[in-house]
């Protein structure tokens, strides 16, 4: 095998098989590329426009713009949404791609419609098959629940309520759903003897309805049946870091001069090119020791792409250690995604309280609001260390309720355009780990003086509200004010507080509490709080609301070691909704107070409607499977999915399976500047079907909350207006978006690492699985103890035959097992949409690789 070539890399997390990109031409490249000659080089790509002339294209509508997807499973498949919200501009092969990486913002052009991507005529049967085709790579878990400092996920609104919608289907095309079916796997080559022909069951299945009529000329054909194609002609904004972890190999050809020169660099990341790195980057005995380095994982950045090579060129910017590894593995992950975890400089640290301890001045405390006496709480996950909000709730003496919400004051401490501000805004976000965040702000501020911690003296943003015993508002009151915590509760003591209301609890039985409140009084407090979330969750719902609830894996890690020792689904219980409710209701209240104070400055939250493509997609596929799901809005989807099902397991489970399915047409929630959206009906958050929502509630672990705050305190007159112009608010919003959206992938990908090792170290695992999507040669399941998809192969079977069919439009493979001993009789079973599996996950023997397989069917059942 050529050493240039691809080989297996140790790590294939949510990448396709085979090597990285290289300018191999696809049936897309074919008609673009002007192959390399001896002796002359000719370029590979076209050489990108000028920008006088990419403005004035799109100008006159010539050419288009958008992000490109990159398929991770497919990796010369590339997409670009559709302005007009139809069906995906597809970008056929790595040269039509011109050099741009996934997440980049690219101007594309469009090709004649001769060459435009033939969907089959029949493409509504392919489209049903694919809607419920995993549209996340395949090992992608759900959103995973952090070990430390799990704050930010086990219950953080943007999560709860919007990670479903925040970017399920940002790494392929909407049309991955048409593309997969035919050409995703290749032809399956089965042995199936005599027996298996006997009985009708052949590893040649295709049937005459898969195939459909052979068209060549797309111009013959109506729009309905074609995919726009193009190609990309400039990259407007290079989003990716072009920083890759990957393997080092030698070049095959040891009499060249670039032998003398140059190694090569294959990225685990297919999406990524191959790179030519200089051999003086790479270790002093590489030459000579290559196969010490074989699974050393190295981070690479890309330096150049020229138009005339099929290779990148780049510069190992260092060695992590050995691939399969959790630190090694870690630091590739927060790199590739540009996640900023270096020290935090001495300017920016130069901005913090230098006498320490620090305390609260009488002239500060002169400006708030003093709460210090109140019963007010936090209630978290119980590894967490930045508690940013609190709550209390005490009852009036006219039957009515005083609810606050208390959070912690971030922008008293990170002022304005000073450095630590600088920072803050370009780290953007907290990035959760399973094992450890990679924090937004210094911890002396996240954990320490702007952390709600118990008996402490702490500064706070506020919202009152006075409620009545059913959650409707009477009264609202903002400022800031300082409070004392009197007890971190974690959400295990709040749900056994719920519980078991009647309960007398014992100081042993909590966490240390303040002398100035009773424990009584806390526990009444929480059921008080619980009580009204309930009317307000309800309320909510009734008026609406949206909420797709995916599994979450959750891990528990050898305090020494680090490993993971298990792995769980994560509960999310009345406790958590309780808080959920009411960081709800401030972050309303605030998005409305401050789009009033400043409607050309207000930093809001949108969420855009489901891609209507895809939607249609899902309507049709529940349709032909005899489901009765109201798409018309948010609300009437919410009320079909959470009455449409029974309580038992096997309802249980296809409700997880439509779930999934569901969050695949939403799309991102997005933050945005009102100053430069005119149109008021866009601001609107689908899923929660409100006018106006913004982040308020977590400005330890968010920079867009930090904005928020200080358009708050001066739509209050407790500060002087913001110093941002719309313009750079939207700025900031967007480079907040990104951030948010890889630091998700980040997570997911700590997720899919710790899971990986964890079915290496304790595997096979066995668990209960539900099929989610029927192909040719191959079906989807979701693996229900676990929340991971998988594909299961055919092949990888002990199968004397399968056989795919389509059952009116509903897909099928029948399987046929051998049998176990010779005087049994071969075992059939059926595979089709929601079809209840046994499921084994096993390592594959390569550092972070393993494979679903199906429990073989008895002969005996």
């Amino acid at each position: 095998m050529n050493n240039s070539d691809s080989r297996i890399n140790p790590r294939q997390l949510g990448t396709p098989r085979g090597g990285s990109c290289a300018a191999v031409p696809t049936s897309g490249d074919r008609k673009n590329l002007n192959k390399p000659t001896r002796g002359r080089k000719k370029s590979v790509f076209e050489a990108y426009m000028s920008k006088e002339d990419v403005s004035a294209g799109l100008k006159r509508g010539e050419l288009l713009q958008g992000p490109l997807r990159i398929n991770p499973k497919k990796y010369h498949e590339a997409f670009i949404p559709s302005p007009d919200g139809t069906r995906d501009i597809f970008i056929d092969g790595v040269v039509a791609r011109n050099r741009a990486l996934n997440g980049d913002i690219v101007v594309v052009k469009l090709l004649p419609k001769e060459q435009w991507k033939v969907i089959k005529p029949d493409g509504c049967d392919k489209e049903t098959e694919a809607t419920h085709e995993s549209n996340v790579p395949e090992d992608t878990l759900g959103t995973c629940i952090p070990q430390e400092a799990a704050k930010g996920d086990a219950r953080s609104l943007d999560v709860i309520i919007e990670a479903q919608f925040d970017d399920n289907d940002a790494e392929h095309g909407q049309d991955h759903l048409q593309n997969i079916l035919t050409d995703d796997i290749k032809k399956l080559l089965l042995d199936t003897g005599e027996k298996a022909k006997a009985i009708g069951i052949s590893a040649v299945h295709r049937t005459k309805q898969d195939d459909g009529p052979k068209v060549n000329d797309p111009r013959l054909l109506p729009d309905k049946c074609l995919q726009r194609t193009a190609k990309v002609v400039y990259i407007l904004e290079k989003k990716h870091s072009r920083a890759a972890t990957g393997f080092i190999k030698l070049l095959a050809d040891k009499n060249s001069e670039l032998f003398k020169r140059c190694a090569m660099f294959s990225p685990v990341d297919h999406r990524v090119p191959r790179i030519y790195v200089s051999l003086a980057d790479c270790p002093p005995d590489f030459v000579t020791r290559p196969e010490d380095y074989s699974n050393v994982l190295f981070i690479c950045r890309i330096v150049d792409w020229k138009e005339d090579s099929n290779f990148a060129t780049g510069q190992l910017a260092k060695s992590l250690g050995q691939a399969g590894e959790i630190e090694p593995e870690t630091e590739g992950i927060l790199t590739e995604y540009g996640v900023d975890f270096s020290d935090f400089p001495s300017e920016a640290l130069e901005c913090l309280p230098q006498n320490l301890p620090w305390v609260i001045s009488s002239g500060e405390l002169a400006k708030r609001r003093d709460l210090r006496k109140e019963c007010i709480f936090t209630i978290d996950p119980s590894t967490a260390k930045d508690l940013d909000d609190a709550l209390s709730c005490k009852q009036l003496p006219d039957g009515n309720f005083e609810v606050g919400v208390h959070i912690a004051d971030v922008s008293y401490f990170v002022l304005e355009e000073t450095a630590l501000d600088k920072v803050a805004s370009e780290r953007a976000t907290s990035v959760y780990l399973v094992q450890k965040v990679v924090p937004m702000l210094p911890k002396l501020l996240c954990e320490e003086l702007c952390s709600l911690n118990p008996m402490q003296d702490r500064l706070t943003f506020s919202v009152m509200w006075k409620l009545t015993p059913e959650g409707k508002i009477l009264d609202e009151w903002f400022g800031r004010t300082v409070i004392c915590s009197c007890v971190k509760l974690s959400y295990d003591h709040a749900q056994s507080m719920i519980e078991s209301p009647r309960k007398v609890f014992s100081p042993e039985e909590l966490p240390p509490v303040s002398t100035q409140h009773s424990i009584a009084e806390i526990q009444q407090a929480v059921l008080n709080l619980h009580r009204i979330a309930q009317h307000l969750r309800k309320q909510r719902f009734i008026d609406g609301a949206l909420r797709l609830d995916q599994l979450k894996l959750s891990f528990t890690l050898d305090q020494e070691s680090g490993m993971p020792q298990g792995c769980y689904i994560y509960q999310y219980r009345d406790s958590n909704k309780l808080v959920e409710e009411f960081m709800l209701l401030a972050n309303m209240a605030v998005a409305h107070q401050i789009y009033r104070s400043f409607p050309n400055q207000a930093l809001l939250r949108r969420h855009p409607p489901p891609q209507s493509k895809l939607l249609k997609d899902l309507m049709e596929f529940c349709n032909q499977v005899g489901l009765n799901i109201d798409f018309s809005s948010a609300g009437t989807l919410h009320k079909s999915l959470n009455e449409t099902f029974g309580a038992d397991k096997y309802s249980e489970a296809r409700k997880e399976v439509l779930t999934n399915m569901f969050s695949r047409p939403m799309q991102m929630a997005l933050y945005f500047c009102t100053g430069v959206l005119e149109d008021e009906t866009l601001f609107r958050h689908y899923a929660l079907n409100v006018p106006f929502y913004t982040h308020f509630t977590s400005p330890i672990r968010r920079y867009a909350d930090i904005i928020v705050h200080r358009l708050l305190s001066a739509s209050l007159g407790c500060s002087s207006p913001i110093k941002m112009e719309k313009e750079a608010i939207q700025r900031q919003a967007d480079h907040s978006n990104d951030r948010k959206m890889a630091s998700k992938r980040v997570q997911e990908l700590s997720a899919d690492l710790f899971f990986s090792i964890f079915v290496r170290e304790c595997g096979p695992l066995e668990s209960e699985a539900m099929v989610m999507g029927v192909l040719n040669e191959a079906f989807d399941v979701l693996v229900l103890k676990f929340g991971v998809q998988k594909r299961i192969y055919c092949n990888a079977l002990p199968l004397l035959g399968f056989h795919f069919r389509k059952v009116g439009r509903k897909p099928e493979l029948t399987l046929l097992w051998e049998p176990e001993k010779p005087e049994q009789e071969s075992v059939p079973q059926v595979i089709t949409i929601f079809t209840l599996v046994e499921v084994v996950l096993r390592s594959d023997g390569v550092p972070l690789k393993y494979s679903a397989l199906l429990k073989r069917r008895s002969s005996e059942k």
